[in-house]
C-alpha cells in the first residue's frame, strides 16, 4: 500500500509547494512556530479552493499545554463545526488532563461532532502523556470516532520512539492509524518507515 504522506504547513505557498513535491495530504495550521493552532477561516477556504489534495485542519486555541477551559473547547467546537460546513475532510485535535493524561470525554465529544463526514487525528498530544502506549489503547477502544493518531513515540523524534511506535502499529490491528512523526525528512522516510511499519508519516520536511 503506498505511503500517506502528510505536511503540516501554515502558508498556501508551503501547501502548494507540499502538493507539487509529492504530498498526499495537507495539515492545514495557523503558527507553526507554536507548533501548529487552528488556521483563519480564509485560509481554510483558500486552501480548499487551490489544492488538488485533502487538508486535515488543526483545531487548537492556542500555544502551550494541552489542558483546556470551558470557554477554549466551545471555541473548538466552533471551529469543527465551521470545518464540517465548509467541506473540510479531517480535523487534528486532542486534550489533555491536568494530571497529563488524555482528556478522554472532551476528544470523544469533540471527535462526535466532526462524525461522519470528517475524519478524525488525535495529536501528539499523545506524547505528553505519562505512558503513551498506553493512552493509545484508551483510544483503540473509540475506532469508531478516531481515525489517526499523530505520534512520535512520546520521544522528541521517531527514531528515539521508535520501540513505541512499533508497539502501537502492532497494537492498532488496523483499527486507528498510527501517524509517525518527529523529525521524518524526505532524507529519512524510507529508513524510518521500513522500521516502524505503518502506512501514515508527518512532518514539515517530508518531501
Amino acid at each position: 500500500m503506498k505511503a500517506e504522506i502528510e505536511v503540516c504547513v501554515d502558508t498556501l505557498e508551503a501547501a502548494l509547494q507540499a502538493q507539487a513535491n509529492g504530498a498526499t495530504r495537507i495539515e492545514l495550521c495557523g503558527r507553526l512556530d507554536l507548533d501548529g493552532l487552528t488556521p483563519d477561516e480564509a485560509f481554510i477556504q483558500q486552501a480548499l479552493r487551490e489544492l488538488a489534495i485533502p487538508i486535515h485542519v488543526m483545531i487548537r486555541p492556542r500555544g502551550g499545554d494541552f489542558v483546556y477551559t470551558a470557554e477554549e473547547l466551545a471555541q473548538m467546537e466552533k471551529e469543527i463545526a465551521y470545518c464540517k460546513a465548509q467541506g473540510v475532510p479531517g480535523v487534528v485535535l486532542g486534550a489533555l488532563k491536568p494530571n497529563g493524561e488524555l482528556d478522554l470525554e472532551n476528544i470523544l465529544k469533540l471527535a462526535a461532532l466532526a462524525k461522519p463526514e470528517m475524519l478524525v487525528v488525535v495529536h501528539k498530544c499523545i506524547d505528553y502523556t505519562p505512558d503513551p502506549a498506553a493512552a493509545f489503547e484508551q483510544l483503540l477502544a473509540h475506532h469508531d470516532l478516531i481515525d489517526y493518531v499523530l505520534t512520535s513515540g512520546g520521544k522528541p523524534t521517531a527514531r528515539e520512539g521508535l520501540p513505541v511506535l512499533q508497539q502501537m502499529v502492532a497494537m492498532s490491528q488496523g483499527r486507528i492509524k498510527v501517524m509517525a512523526a518527529g523529525k521524518i525528512t524526505k532524507e529519512n522516510l524510507g529508513e524510518l518507515a521500513a522500521e516502524i511499519g505503518t502506512t501514515a508519516y508527518h512532518g514539515r520536511l517530508i518531501v
